[in-house]
């Protein structure tokens, strides 16, 4: 299946200089998502998963507003939505360029170390 997912994905944040969000607004945004379970840190990366590809473009640009990198989006898996459909989730694997960034300090305080997309082992 993941070969049937041909996307003309590009790195959202990468082609224009200037952020479309301001800092205050992209840092409310990602304790949003990671109070929900949708951004994880991994490291130096922190590590974003959703099924609704707007909401990737807005992680993007919210990395960027932070003076982040986009490092790359990619769609994972299928995974099922109710008995008949099914959704592409997508993965998006981001740095930000300070080692103590605010985020971080947030994410170790609420966040866990798996995504709500992750399998219940």
């Amino acid at each position: 299946m993941k070969s049937q997912l041909s996307h003309n994905i590009s790195l959202v944040g990468s082609e224009s200089t200037e952020p479309k969000m301001l800092p205050s607004e992209a840092q409310k945004k990602m304790q949003c998502w990671i109070r929900s379970r949708h951004l994880i840190c991994s490291g130096n990366f922190f590590i974003f998963e959703s099924v609704d590809y707007s909401a990737v473009e807005r992680f993007s640009e919210g990395v960027a507003a932070l003076g982040g990198t986009l490092i790359s989006v990619d769609p994972v898996d299928k995974i099922w939505m109710g008995d008949h459909r099914q959704v592409v989730l997508y993965r998006v694997k981001a740095s930000l360029h300070t080692p103590c960034h605010a985020l971080k300090q947030y994410w170790i305080k609420y966040g866990g170390f798996r995504t709500r997309f992750d399998p219940q082992a």
